[in-house]
């Protein structure tokens, strides 16, 4: 079993800039695909960004694309996700999620067999 643990939420201001962290329990040498989803109240889970192993691959939703880059370390075992250029809509609950064969459908929550608990990013206008 795969522990996901997300970091790095928070309040800023439109216009500003986050790094996200998910922290893996297991080597992410495992060959996970990686992402990111976001959640706000009442509505389902989106897609965000999501990266291939070992990292040279990876892919965005258009909402992100342009002011944010997905990245991973996996000597640390960790992926990031920088986001630059937030505004009001980027707020919600962001989840880091793994699988080993979710490139094919990355977009979609099904893909995905560990997920994080979430952390909150708001953005102030």
């Amino acid at each position: 079993q795969v522990q996901l643990v997300e970091s790095g939420g928070g309040l800023v201001q439109a216009g500003g800039s986050l790094r996200l962290s998910c922290a893996a329990s297991q080597r992410t040498g495992s060959r996970f695909v990686m992402g990111w989803f976001r959640q706000t109240p009442g509505k389902e889970r989106e897609f965000v960004a999501a990266i291939g192993w070992p990292g040279q691959i990876t892919y965005y939703a258009d909402s992100v694309k342009g002011r944010s880059t997905i990245s991973r370390d996996n000597a640390k075992n960790t992926m990031y996700l920088q986001m630059n250029s937030l505004n009001a809509e980027d707020t919600a609950v962001y989840y880091c999620a793994a699988g080993l064969r979710a490139w094919s459908e990355r977009a979609y929550e099904r893909a995905w067999d560990h997920w994080g608990q979430g952390t909150q990013v708001t953005v102030s206008s």
